[in-house]
């Protein structure tokens, strides 16, 4: 199998670096590795263990610089590997995936365990998240064997096939962080096969907040992204009328003693905006670029 690593990023630099690092200590390394950035400054250091590449891309956006990257990757790809910036994968994420994809031919599409998850608190450091997934290692040396069938996988770790992409691409009307394009992407893969979540991928996602987009931004995405896409019809609905209701609702109740990581009265702002749009019939994702 022909394994490529796609990793879009946006203002962090050390991060990227460190992802470097992780990929060249892998226990099977990426056939091919590429950083898709809007400017050098950004791109990390090749390291000649994986070649990486670096792919200047011209629009800002996750599924701008996602698309790009795969469009140089995919003819010569049979896995396309998704990771965040700040993702950390166990050295044996890429050879349990392929021995995973080899092993059942109608799994189109698989994401990993996350056992440490910065993006529900103030983030971790790289040293929390190297132990929380050493303590799991140890406590299951050659990974826990859970498969569970998904409608989604989760963005910052999620691999497919090449022959179940086809020419679906992520939707760039998902403009910036592209809140929902994990799921808006991949459920659409179910025509093609099945989606699991193999808890043998192991791996920690920082959270790191550096390069996030404005609370407010955020706040409008979580209705804007959720009505189209409900519009659209990639996804569930069931998913996305929670969405629709939870997130105001969280927003603002947390906005009275916010946490200091999170800018909950910007993304309530948002909300308001965006629930405004809906009952007008005005809304419409790409909004966020003029707030």
């Amino acid at each position: 199998m022909q394994i490529t690593v796609i990793v879009a990023t946006l203002g962090r630099r050390a991060e990227a670096d460190d992802l470097v690092e992780d990929l060249a200590n892998q226990t099977r390394l990426p056939d091919r590795t590429i950083f898709a950035v809007t400017t050098e400054d950004d791109a990390p250091d090749r390291d000649s263990r994986i070649d990486n590449e670096t792919l200047i891309c011209t629009t800002k956006g996750l599924c701008a610089q996602r698309n790009a990257g795969l469009e140089l990757a995919i003819g010569s790809s049979d896995i396309i590997v998704f990771f965040d910036d700040d993702f950390v994968p166990h050295p044996t994420y890429l050879a349990r995936l392929e021995a995973a994809f080899d092993k059942s031919p109608d799994v189109v599409g698989m994401t990993g365990l996350v056992v440490a998850d910065g993006v529900c608190g103030p983030g971790l450091t790289r040293v929390q998240a190297v132990s929380a997934i050493s303590a799991h290692a140890e406590a299951y040396p050659t990974g826990y064997p859970r498969e569970t069938d998904v409608n989604g996988l989760y963005g910052c770790n999620m691999a497919m096939r090449t022959s179940a992409l086809g020419e679906k691409r992520f939707d760039e009307r998902l403009p910036l962080y592209g809140w929902l394009e994990d799921l808006d992407l991949t459920n659409q893969l179910l025509g093609e096969g099945r989606l699991i979540k193999l808890d043998r991928l192991i791996g920690a996602h920082r959270g790191v907040k550096a390069g996030r987009v404005s609370g407010i931004r955020l706040g409008y995405s979580q209705i804007a992204n959720a009505r189209y896409l409900l519009a659209k019809g990639t996804t569930t609905r069931s998913q996305l009328y929670g969405h629709l209701v939870k997130y105001p609702m969280v927003n603002a109740v947390r906005s009275f003693r916010p946490e200091p990581f999170v800018d909950r009265r910007g993304r309530l702002r948002g909300n308001l905006i965006g629930l405004f749009d809906l009952a007008l019939g005005k809304s419409k994702p790409e909004k966020i670029l003029e707030l």
